[in-house]
């Protein structure tokens, strides 16, 4: 795919973060009137109504759900940056990326449905705040951070359940009708935070609660210097009112930018598990082989699957015949060792071939169909690198079932009954 000119956006008016707007309040000022517009993103009744609301009681600051660099996404000025595939290979950051992006992609969906680009509410916002004389402040905490705390915070069957009904969602599959204009009402905001929370309490506590803490220190710190009309998300706006009721009570803004600790979760656990099952299967294999031709069929089963399955994922992403190669012949080498993955390797080939750049990053932010991703060569680079990865990990799970099966190591039906 030949490289294209990735479109400028129009200039963006000024914004200022919190440190610019939010000069040390005097001592014993008091706060002033906090005025919350709730809105659905992707909505053009919402952006009249942020428009009416600013117009209309003419606030000195508006305030918006937005962190500097989703501003900078929103309008065009992300900085060009060098795409490092290695780095974005390596670890978990490969699965964080494509949640991260698959959330970004739905919305991104839902507001082409609706004929309105997600934020554009807030771009009214801060254009109608220019033209009536109010300062601006993006009051959301750092997407970065937020996100961050957000995969940490998931367990994995949470993480599971998550990809599990976001993959549809993106690919179109059991879509139902959607009356966007009925989210901004309470009770519709209150039942979906609760189907989420339902998902994933410990998720639903960072994206909605730690913000609305976030968000409501915030606005009164800036209610100090004058009237504040925010413009948030209708899923905010319940829990900034409670918190602004009590602002002695809201927490720290420090405690809630913290990234989160290392910790030892059910992966880490889990790839600890199956290192110490591989290990047990070459010492079984050594152990009671008898043979040399044993061993041999051994290996051969743990090459052929582990390689099988990986190269298999590779296919199934649309890869280059050499990723689909080097996914086959590494797999069995990587499977052993807990600090390298089939789809590093295969992953790294198929960038090699296809050179994506810091403009397919951009396009595929605009992707409007699964078809446009498959054409986008970073979104292949990773697809390929995941369902290798995950290709390995089906046959390691099925090479070694079938090696204590061939060879009677041990009966896998039997080691489950007696673990069971």
């Amino acid at each position: 795919m030949e490289n294209e000119e990735v479109k400028k956006e129009s200039p963006a008016p000024p914004c200022l973060t919190m440190e610019q707007v939010s000069p040390v309040p005097p001592v014993g000022a008091k706060p002033h009137e906090i005025i919350v517009v709730g809105t659905a993103h992707v909505s053009e009744k919402s952006v009249q109504e942020v428009t009416s609301a600013i117009e209309e009681t003419k606030p000195d600051i508006v305030a918006i759900e937005l962190c500097p660099a989703r501003y900078k996404s929103l309008t065009g000025q992300e900085e060009e940056k060098e795409i490092k595939i290695s780095e974005l290979l390596s670890g978990g950051k490969l699965y964080f990326f494509l949640v991260q992006w698959f959330l970004a992609y739905i919305q991104k969906k839902i507001g082409d449905e609706m004929g309105v680009k997600p934020g554009s509410e807030m771009l009214a916002a801060i254009e109608t705040a220019k033209r009536t004389g109010a300062r601006v402040a993006l009051v959301d905490r750092d997407v970065g951070i937020t996100i961050q705390r957000f995969w940490s915070a998931m367990g994995f069957l949470d993480k599971v359940r998550l990809i599990g009904s976001l993959i549809p969602a993106a690919l179109g599959w059991g879509e139902e009708e959607i009356d966007i204009e009925s989210i901004t009402q309470d009770d519709i905001v209150s039942q979906m935070i609760s189907e989420f929370r339902k998902i994933s309490p410990s998720a639903a506590n960072v994206l909605v609660d730690e913000r609305d803490a976030y968000i409501a220190r915030n606005l009164y710190q800036l209610s100090l210097q004058g009237r504040v009309l925010a413009v948030v998300g209708a899923g905010h706006k319940e829990g900034i009112a409670k918190h602004l009721a009590h602002p002695e009570q809201i927490p720290s803004l420090e405690g809630l930018s913290q990234k989160p600790a290392k910790k030892i979760t059910f992966a880490r656990v889990f790839g600890a598990v199956v290192t110490l099952l591989i290990l047990a299967t070459i010492g079984l294999v050594l152990v009671k082989a008898q043979s040399s031709q044993n061993i041999a069929l051994a290996f051969g089963i743990w090459f052929l699957v582990t390689g099988g399955f990986s190269a298999l994922g590779v296919v199934l992403a649309r890869g280059h015949p050499l990723s689909v190669l080097t996914a086959l012949m590494v797999a069995w080498m990587t499977t052993l060792n807990p600090f390298v993955a089939a789809g590093w390797f295969a992953g790294m080939v198929e960038a090699w071939k296809l050179k994506p750049t810091v403009a397919d990053l951009k396009r595929l932010a605009q992707a409007s169909s699964f078809d446009q991703m498959m054409q986008n060569r970073l979104f292949k680079v990773i697809l390929v690198a995941a369902l290798a990865n995950l290709g390995a990990m089906a046959g390691t799970f099925i090479g070694i079932y079938l090696i204590w099966q061939r060879l009677g190591l041990v009966d896998p039906a039997e080691l489950l009954k007696g673990i069971l």
